[in-house]
């Protein structure tokens, strides 16, 4: 969960994004937010202990990232000897094993707060215990933005997405260097 005490600030975070069926939206954030890190499975950046993606759905689950996902990483040297994905359904657990947790749409917030809330009365989860679960477009300076799936659409919805995810990386980072987590 987000530190909250000066003796905490250091702490390393671990940021979830989530979109429905995890090759579009979430591994492409996941893939940018990496990049902007400087963040791979062999070299762990300071203020980021770990970050992955993953869907409400498992539509995919076991599947590489929508190639239309893939050539907008690529057209931004986001390639995949950096960043290699498979997609997998939100697991309960992934509560208290993210201290952030960012869905791309209302849709997949709602599920997932719903889920936490089913989870927190049945008494599987401790609140104090559970990550932060908000919209990832809150760190773009615009509200609260989704970012829209372009999975039925052309390849000018995946350049969207990818513009929305990495403002919102960006913001979500200048967050933790302005709370003293982070150290560039």
């Amino acid at each position: 969960m987000p530190a909250s005490s000066n003796s905490e600030a250091q702490k390393p975070v671990s940021v979830l994004f989530v979109c429905l069926g995890n090759i579009c939206r979430s591994p492409m954030a996941e893939g940018v937010f990496r990049h902007i890190t400087n963040h791979t499975r062999s070299n762990a950046h300071p203020m980021i202990s770990s970050i992955d993606s993953c869907g409400t759905a498992a539509y995919h689950a076991g599947e590489p990232p929508d190639p239309r996902t893939l050539s907008v990483l690529k057209s931004h040297n986001i390639t995949s000897s950096f960043y290699k994905h498979q997609a997998r359904k939100f697991r309960n657990s992934d509560f208290k094993d993210f201290d952030y947790i960012f869905p791309m749409d209302v849709a997949n917030e709602e599920d997932l707060l719903s889920l936490r809330r089913r989870l927190i009365k049945k008494g599987e989860l401790k609140e104090e215990e559970a990550g932060e679960v908000m919209l990832f477009g809150v760190w773009g300076g615009e509200g609260k933005e989704e970012v829209d799936d372009p999975y039925y659409g052309g390849n000018k919805g995946f350049e969207i997405a990818y513009e929305q995810v990495e403002r919102f990386s960006n913001g979500f980072v200048k967050m933790l260097e302005e709370r003293g987590q982070a150290k560039n």
